[in-house]
């Protein structure tokens, strides 16, 4: 079979890792969504039709979950005919572009879900090069002061979305710790420099949403390691409160709770079919004027309404309920510290579902692409089960 063949895996899994590192490390935005185009979306395409028995099997293992992806994106469509978006053609493609980046899991999946980790680590790792190259552009070569808010390089220029990819990037290798000597040193440079990328971002919400996630991890890892991580992130947060309180509340609520309420009424004008997808619109409150609702189900309720959020609760719960039936694998139990932490996220900020593959697709289609790899990981547990009890 063609998406069998070593190239074909290698195209594919060099796909993931561009996603993954080149959103910092690409010269542009256009290069990036291009390599995107020819690493990923094409070799999908190409070899779609040789794998349409793992593609069918995909959908047999996992039918609640792909069901409700194809009805929000049946949804999503259907909203353009009410949208006053100006270019409803361009808004379908972006619909198009996440079926493809979804459907390539199951045949990434063939290779293995332990080589998934090892291509997951390479992203990571290539994030941290990222990180280290906006910390030293920003504060050495720009000559801004500590005190000011780091802007990344890339696609993780802004401060808080940057601080959510990086944030992946890091609960990716947190929890895999290399056996080589040599491996484990790398392994702490590239968590120090997301650790150190993500208090330069003063990004509040990724950094609640980090110390939450390693804080309930020993629950589902249950190791001495997790624990350690544990204990670690409270001390250092206790001593960052106790050192720069004043710069940490300062900022207050950053008027959240005014904007929520401002976004509830905007729902209540559309309930039933929001304002249609890729609609844009503005929050106005307290006087001043906002882009987004800084909220991923308040956005979803806003341009789609409230069977626009419901479908994408469904997708996010679906995808919860496969991650706890993977909970004992290893990458279940990694996706479950990526889910956990992405739902924290989607509170704070992230107001874009469906537009091009950007910062947001972090905390969403990649945590649910992730989890389309799961039914072929729990098939190698229990084969190697299986050899073990026969031996």
């Amino acid at each position: 079979m063609l998406y069998q063949k070593n190239w074909a895996r290698a195209w594919l899994g060099f796909g993931l890792v561009w996603f993954l590192g080149a959103i910092a490390l690409a010269p542009s935005n256009k290069v990036y969504q291009q390599g995107l185009v020819l690493f990923l979306w094409l070799p999908t395409l190409v070899l779609a039709w040789s794998a349409r028995a793992v593609l069918i099997e995909a959908w047999r293992r996992q039918p609640a979950l792909w069901v409700s992806v194809v009805l929000l994106i049946a949804w999503c469509a259907i909203s353009l005919a009410w949208s006053s978006v100006e270019e409803p053609g361009r808004e379908a493609k972006r619909l198009v572009y996440i079926m493809v980046f979804l459907l390539a899991f199951p045949l990434l999946a063939q290779a293995g879900t332990a080589r998934m980790r090892h291509l997951l680590q390479l992203g990571s790792g290539l994030l941290a090069v990222g990180a280290l190259v906006s910390i030293v552009q920003f504060y050495g070569l720009q000559g801004h002061s500590l005190i000011r808010r780091l802007y990344g390089i890339g696609e993780i220029s802004h401060p808080i979305l940057g601080a959510y990819v990086v944030g992946i990037a890091a609960l990716s290798l947190l929890y895999q710790v290399p056996g080589r000597r040599g491996a484990q040193l790398g392994w702490m440079l590239a968590l120090a420099c997301l650790a150190v990328f993500m208090m330069l971002s003063q990004s509040r919400g990724a950094v609640l949403a980090m110390l939450l996630t390693v804080v309930i991890a020993p629950l589902w890892w249950r190791n001495r390691h997790s624990r350690l991580v544990a204990a670690l992130a409270l001390v250092a947060t206790a001593l960052a409160f106790y050192v720069v309180y004043d710069r940490i509340s300062a900022r207050g609520s950053s008027y959240r709770p005014e904007i929520f309420a401002a976004v509830l009424q905007m729902i209540g004008e559309h309930p039933w079919t929001g304002l249609g997808l890729g609609a844009s619109y503005k929050v106005l409150t307290v006087g001043m004027q906002f882009d987004h609702s800084h909220n991923m189900f308040t956005h979803v309720a806003v341009e789609l309404g409230w069977p626009g959020m419901l479908l994408w609760v469904a997708v996010w719960l679906f995808t919860l309920a496969e991650i706890v039936r993977a909970r004992h694998t290893p990458l279940g139990k990694l996706l479950l510290g990526l889910w956990i932490f992405s739902t924290l996220a989607m509170q704070f900020d992230a107001a874009s579902l469906t537009a091009t593959p950007r910062a947001e697709w972090f905390i969403s289609w990649l945590v649910v692409g992730l989890v389309m790899l799961l039914p072929w990981g729990r098939a190698e547990n229990d084969a190697c089960g299986k050899i073990s009890g026969s031996t």
